[in-house]
């Protein structure tokens, strides 16, 4: 596995090893001492499936707060999607800022968003399913979202429609309203 972090301290994208022969390919999606080797300890609980029927839907800018926060390890098995990590750690040098890549069954990426961040991904074709590990159980009471085109944030999101939305997101706070108990280096 290849570890590359991004600007955002603590985002990585992990490249799987595949190997492939005429037969077709297997993978390793995840190795707990691959991530140990680089210093990642996680102790995921839950894995979760999601399918999208539509190229331009968008789920997120989503997050957990503490004491349920939650580490998420997202990868694409079907279509494409841009997946968006932000800091919404207060007193973060990048507080407010994001990252986006693509993630797709071709290039078999995945997207590690560790607590602190929201995320968030919009469909790039239609018929999409991703699928996350997660290191926190889902926390209704703890469950909390930003807006998605927040100023603030200023996501370049690939597709130049009008994303297709659940209510929840389309009601979201911007960032500068939403409620967040996170803290850098804390």
């Amino acid at each position: 596995m290849k570890f590359t972090e991004t600007n955002l301290n603590g985002v990585f994208i992990v490249e799987p090893t595949v190997y492939g022969d005429h037969r077709g390919w297997f993978m390793e999606t995840f190795s707990q001492s691959n991530y140990k080797e680089v210093g990642i300890n996680l102790n995921f609980v839950q894995d979760n499936h999601s399918f999208s029927a539509v190229k331009g839907t968008l789920r997120g800018l989503h997050y957990q707060l503490n004491p349920k926060a939650q580490t998420k390890l997202v990868r694409c098995t079907k279509g494409a999607i841009y997946d968006v990590a932000v800091d919404i750690r207060k007193g973060s040098p990048t507080y407010g800022q994001w990252i986006g890549t693509k993630l797709s069954e071709e290039n078999k990426k995945q997207l590690l968003v560790p607590k602190g961040f929201a995320h968030a991904f919009m469909t790039l074709t239609d018929d999409v399913e991703v699928q996350y590990k997660v290191d926190e159980k889902y926390s209704p009471e703890n469950d909390r979202g930003i807006i998605w085109n927040d100023p603030e944030i200023a996501i370049e999101w690939p597709v130049d429609i009008s994303p297709i939305l659940s209510e929840k997101d389309k009601k979201a706070p911007m960032l500068k309203d939403a409620e967040n108990n996170f803290v850098y280096g804390v």
